[in-house]
């Protein structure tokens, strides 16, 4: 026996559909954007069969919801970065992990930091333009540094794949370099 009463199983089912294709009409222009942040709404629209109004209130809405940024991501692949590297980081024991990440954030080289778990905490990743530029960032950010405890360097020699192209640390609404 139904427990529902005729008027609220409908309203369910509805709210419940109608949600999912918005989901999904969501979905499709964020891929889209994603392969070009400058497509024109006119052809996203074309392309999903649906009005360019329809696809400019669903990016605003997902604009003011903080579900959608769209911003210029320079591929390090493409430019001439004669070093890139992962540093795993040892923080030391009356420091965080989020304080050294914090740190770490602010230099121009630093693309990518994660908290991992393992034998160490901290996975940084950093592209120079010089082989010089890495030995100075170690020499200055890594090595005698208070907040950290031990590190491994590695070398990266061939990419063989970067879906993220540039990987950056987003806070807030605020693209952090």
């Amino acid at each position: 026996m139904n427990t529902l009463r005729k008027p609220e199983l409908e309203k369910h089912t509805r709210a419940r559909g109608t949600h999912s294709v918005e989901e999904r009409l969501n979905s499709e222009i964020i891929r889209m954007l994603e392969v070009d942040g400058r497509m024109p709404f006119s052809e996203i629209a074309q392309k999903l069969s649906v009005s360019e109004g329809t696809v400019r209130n669903r990016v605003n809405a997902m604009k003011d919801a903080r579900l959608l940024r769209i911003v210029a991501i320079a591929d390090p692949s493409a430019s001439e970065y004669k070093a890139d590297a992962m540093v795993c980081l040892k923080v030391a024991p009356d420091m965080t992990p989020q304080a050294v990440a914090d740190r770490l954030g602010a230099v121009s080289s630093v693309v990518y930091i994660l908290w991992v778990t393992g034998r160490f905490d901290l996975m940084v990743e950093l592209v120079c333009d010089e082989p010089d530029d890495l030995a100075t960032f170690l020499e200055e950010h890594i090595h005698g540094v208070e907040d950290i405890v031990d590190s491994e360097v590695m070398l990266g020699l061939r990419n063989f794949k970067n879906q993220f192209l540039l990987k950056r640390n987003w806070e807030h609404g605020q693209l952090k370099a």
